[in-house]
């Protein structure tokens, strides 16, 4: 939902070292830094349960952040600028707030949402979504949570862009309009087997095989019998 606004209370840390961020997440907390207006900024720390509350509202993570450092009155009006993830458990391990002027345009990133049921799934095709998130410029409080695209009249072969999206009130689009694929429907790849290779004219074929629709001579599959003066036994007779 646009608009949202969530407080979150944070404390100011001493430390910016890896060990004190190591010591702050096994004490259940998510390290952080809060840049303010100018060159300001805090070092902070926040509860692991409360950002996992914030962040996990209606704004999600567009929200808008009431952020209130512990001991002050003043509160810093922030959005989630950037966060990095635990690549094991995939928990959040850092995050970014950026405190912004509630009155002057900014840039976010915002996802694509596909709905309804396409025609051309219905027919066997493969609906993909080409992409997942676009750029946008809208005023803090506008920035939507997220984008719907609606598909259900894509038939197979059909390509939608950015220019296909409908307009959203007070939101800018700032992708290439023709350039910028959402989704598309196609059809299913078939995999084909390769035919068997034949034998350029005057090759030469491995003993005992023939060419493909020949039959081989009578006796070819025994194999050839012994030469002219040869005993089968293999032994050679004693002079008359």
């Amino acid at each position: 939902m646009a608009g949202e606004r969530v407080k979150l209370q944070v404390s100011e840390r001493d430390g910016r070292g890896s060990g004190d961020a190591r010591r702050l997440r096994k004490a259940g907390f998510i390290p952080g830094v809060l840049y303010g207006k100018g060159k300001a900024s805090y070092a902070i720390s926040v509860p692991e349960r409360e950002l996992r509350r914030v962040l996990t509202g209606e704004g999600g993570l567009h929200a808008i952040l009431d952020v209130v450092l512990e001991g002050q009155r003043t509160t810093h009006a922030s959005i989630l600028k950037d966060y990095q993830q635990d690549p094991i458990r995939g928990h959040i391990s850092h995050i970014d707030l950026q405190e912004v002027p509630l009155d002057q345009p900014i840039q976010a990133s915002v996802t694509v949402q596909l709905v309804g049921e396409s025609a051309g799934v219905k027919e066997g095709g493969v609906l993909s979504q080409v992409q997942r998130e676009i750029n946008v410029e809208a005023l803090p409080m506008e920035i939507p949570e997220h984008v719907e695209l609606d598909v259900s009249g894509m038939a197979i072969g059909d390509t939608l862009r950015l220019a296909d999206l409908g307009a959203h009130e007070g939101v800018t689009y700032l992708d290439d309009p023709e350039e910028t694929v959402l989704a598309t429907v196609t059809l299913p790849t078939r995999e084909v087997e390769p035919e068997p290779e034949e034998p350029a004219e005057g090759e030469e074929l491995p003993e005992g095989e023939v060419p493909e629709g020949e039959e081989a001579p009578e006796g070819a599959a025994e194999g050839a019998g012994p030469a002219e003066g040869e005993s089968g036994s293999g032994e050679q007779g004693e002079p008359a």
